[in-house]
């Protein structure tokens, strides 16, 4: 179990539960776990912030189960609960929706909402042992967490819409078995001290599972590691902060990429973000720019999105640009004013996520783009990398 519980969030199948205050989520969830992960009572607005249980769900795999404040919130704060269980709707691979009560105009809502969203959703009745309701609903499960009712068929229903989910790959079809895959990898700031980034950690899992042999640098040996080799590496995988110096050593048999660059087919819209990164022609002074993480760090000096690509943004257009930061799951609803949005490579965050941002910029007619694409082409190699 410890291999499993270091399985980051971003690659777990994130499972939702949603409904009205009161409705019986956390029950459900304690029933499907087996413990109390979430608080049970009768008092409406007991369950605040999302809870979030990691566990594992055979055949699915490493999953997130996620309870929500409910959606018509009339408590203290309810407001901001509401606001929080809606970041969580946008990040979902799978949706459960308990109705409860009389009138099931809110369910009803949320059920539309996944639905357009082509997000697999399951509908429930959470007190199937006190269900009273007149009204006919079809498709609807009946379950009861305090008899066991429909437990076991909400598994399987879950169970069944994973099962079609896309199998998250970092490295498609660009690596197979027995292919040499050299890594190069910064030891600078950036870096946790005695720890591989995110990233670094699941393109090389990826690269074991697949059978291909793997080599690690830092930039300061990759001239000397490559003159070791007999032949040059099918492909080289680095940071993008250090692309133009790989670019410039790099065999020209061998293909170059970025850890940035291979989430950003992972986790969102490699075209939307090559377009995005396109539109930094369209910049000029004055431009106002926003850079959403999907992780919540201190900020280091020499960070990347806080200010080496704005630096190397402000040195394109030649003056000034307005910088705004967001960071976690924070990301505003009205993106109008901003010329740019520089989304990270989302490597805590699952693709549901991500593409809800490229959605609402591509709604609201903003250009988005990836860390990795935006410095790609800024250093003018963009055409000269492989993006999947």
């Amino acid at each position: 179990m410890a291999d499993l519980n270091k399985t980051p969030s971003g690659m777990r199948t994130s499972i939702g539960f949603f409904g009205k205050t009161n409705s019986g989520k956390s029950s459900v969830i304690n029933a499907l776990v087996g413990q109390d992960v979430s608080i049970v009572s009768e008092k409406p607005g007991t369950t605040t912030d999302p809870v979030y249980k990691a566990m594992e769900i055979a055949p699915i795999g490493p999953c997130l189960l996620i309870d929500t404040a409910g959606l018509e919130d009339e408590t203290a704060l309810g407001e901001k609960r509401i606001s929080k269980t809606k970041n969580v709707a946008a990040a979902c691979d799978v949706a459960v929706v308990i109705f409860y009560g009389e009138n099931f105009d809110t369910e009803k809502r949320i059920v539309t909402f996944f639905k357009e969203k082509n997000v697999p959703v399951i509908a429930v009745a959470g007190h199937a042992d006190t269900w009273k309701s007149d009204e006919v609903l079809p498709d609807v499960l009946r379950v009861s967490p305090v008899t066991g009712e429909g437990m076991d068929e909400l598994l399987e229903e879950i169970k069944r819409a994973a099962k079609n989910l896309p199998e998250p790959t970092i490295l498609g079809k660009l690596v197979g078995e027995g292919d040499l895959v050299l890594l190069v990898m910064p030891q600078d700031k950036q870096a946790p001290k005695g720890r591989l980034i995110l990233p670094q950690v699941t393109t090389l899992r990826e690269l074991l599972d697949k059978h291909a042999r793997t080599m690690c640098v830092a930039p300061e040996e990759l001239e000397t590691a490559l003159s070791e080799l007999k032949n040059p590496p099918k492909l080289i995988i680095t940071d993008s902060q250090v692309f133009d110096f790989v670019y410039e050593r790099k065999p020209e048999a061998s293909m170059l990429t970025s850890f940035s660059v291979l989430y950003a087919a992972l986790k969102g819209d490699v075209d939307i973000f090559i377009a995005g990164a396109k539109s930094i022609e369209n910049l000029r002074p004055g431009a106002k720019v926003l850079v959403a993480e999907s992780c919540s760090h201190a900020p280091l000096e020499e960070d990347i999105g806080r200010e080496k690509i704005p630096n190397l943004l402000r040195k394109k257009v030649g003056g000034e640009i307005s910088v705004d930061i967001v960071a976690g799951k924070d990301f505003p609803e009205d993106l109008n004013g901003y010329d740019l949005i520089l989304q990270c490579g989302g490597c805590m965050v699952n693709r549901r996520q991500i593409m809800s941002r490229v959605e609402a910029a591509i709604a609201q007619g903003v250009p988005i783009t990836n860390y990795g694409i935006a410095i790609a082409y800024l250093k003018g190699i963009l055409d000269k990398i492989r993006t999947s």
